[in-house]
């Protein structure tokens, strides 16, 4: 048997589910539908809409590797600073390197390469068991920032940097109009979260920003150690777009209520 409930308590839950379901806010934006993209059959697989830089097979796609080899699907190291063709601004980029095994050397002199945003360093490094200073480690922006954790496998497994880019932009007279920002992720681990950059990245000098185009080359460093990288894609990246049509506001029925929304 099905106990009714008291009248009080049925207008109560009436009124809660008319507050739960009849109030809705609206953000006053008409976004345009994001572009469908097809995640990769499993992890570290390119997506639909992803550029292969190396896909294990030939380096055309990068300007100045005459020195660097392909040896069992993977790029190695070679005795220059070599860069992609394409130019790149906002972006995710998917990048695999290994340290050299048996390892050899010490501090900066052991697996050292680095992966370049124009010229905005991620340091390749082998830091598993190795120490240097921390903002030239593994996974750090060199002389910046240390990464939040040393995720860093042993020479000869493969470790994943998996990053987002975002691009700084200049003003017309050469001053900066909004700064570098990398996330990373090593290994699966969290290891720069939205990091602001100072500038660029040099050994020798303090950071600065000098002018140059949104979209840089890729580049991959030459140290003097026989680092080896492989399945390296790069998709470009854009916010999501809309057009505001009206202020926020809260619709309940047929009444609309302006609404402030921030700080």
């Amino acid at each position: 048997m099905i106990k009714q409930l008291p009248a009080v308590g049925a207008l109560l839950l009436s009124l809660a589910a008319s507050t739960a379901y009849g109030q809705e806010y609206l953000t006053g934006i008409e976004w345009q539908e994001p572009p469908i993209v097809t995640p990769g059959a499993k992890c570290g697989d390119a997506p639909s809409d992803a550029v292969f830089l190396f896909d294990g097979k030939d380096l055309s796609a990068w300007n100045g590797a005459e020195t660097w080899k392909v040896e069992d699907g993977a790029m190695v190291v070679g005795t220059n600073m070599i860069e992609s063709k394409q130019a790149f601004g906002d972006c995710q980029l998917h990048i695999e390197w290994s340290a050299p095994t048996p390892p050899v050397g010490e501090s900066q002199g052991r697996g050292n390469s680095g992966v370049f945003f124009g010229p905005y360093e991620l340091q390749v490094l082998d830091s598993y068991g190795n120490k240097t200073y921390y903002d030239g480690q593994a996974a750090s922006i060199y002389k910046q920032t240390p990464p939040m954790a040393n995720a860093m496998r042993p020479p000869g497994e493969w470790n994943v940097y998996d990053i987002a880019w975002t691009a700084p932009r200049f003003k017309a007279d050469g001053s900066l109009e909004s700064p570098a920002f990398i996330t990373v992720l090593h290994n699966g681990v969290v290891v720069q979260n939205h990091f602001q950059l100072l500038g660029n990245t040099p050994f020798s000098d303090p950071p600065s920003y000098n002018q140059h185009d949104v979209k840089q080359p890729i580049r991959l460093q030459d140290h003097g150690n026989p680092v080896k990288f492989r399945n390296i894609w790069i998709r470009e990246t854009k916010p999501a777009v809309g057009k505001r049509t009206r202020e926020p506001f809260i619709r309940n029925g047929d009444k609309e209520t302006p609404v402030k929304t921030g700080g």
